[in-house]
């Protein structure tokens, strides 16, 4: 098969340079390629800044994080000192409680204590006694009744002595 013959007219040759030319020189000295070569230098440049930024913040936060890390630490000890204190505080509660119950229960079971009416507070193991008592020997007795129980650090015996 033979090879068509190309003929070339002097609008087509005109056009052709145009074309070339439009793409060689823009009319300020760079041709395509210095424009796309200047795009990306220019691109290159703009990460690089970026990553330079992004180091010093990340620099920054970091300091941040570790300059707040001794009041992180110190706010975790009092949290946890708190929740030890709150602790002890809630046994010390139920001691006191389960204290006060047994001497109460212990002086109802003396048949000269029982029939008076005795308070019984008890704080930090320290009992306290307030009430009528019929006697010295019975608000005695009741002082003695409340120090055998166990927990009790000492006896506050208030009791006023009144024959009933």
């Amino acid at each position: 098969m033979p090879r068509p013959v190309l003929r070339w007219t002097s609008a087509s040759l005109v056009a052709l340079a145009l074309g070339l030319a439009g793409c060689g020189d823009q009319g300020d000295g760079q041709t395509a390629g210095q424009k796309v070569d200047a795009a990306i230098a220019k691109t290159q440049e703009a990460a690089e800044r970026a990553k330079d930024k992004a180091e010093v913040l990340a620099t920054e936060a970091r300091d941040k994080v570790v300059a707040s890390e001794p009041a992180m630490r110190e706010g975790a000890a009092n949290v946890k000192e708190a929740a030890r204190e709150t602790g002890a505080a809630v046994v010390n509660t139920v001691d006191d409680m389960a204290i006060t119950a047994s001497v109460s229960s212990s002086l109802a079971k003396d048949p000269e204590l029982s029939a008076a009416r005795i308070d019984v507070d008890t704080q930090g193991g320290v009992v306290k006694l307030q009430g009528p008592a019929p006697s010295a020997a019975a608000k005695a007795r009741a002082g003695d009744i409340a120090k055998a129980v166990k927990g009790v650090s000492s006896v506050d015996n208030q009791l006023d002595v009144k024959a009933m």
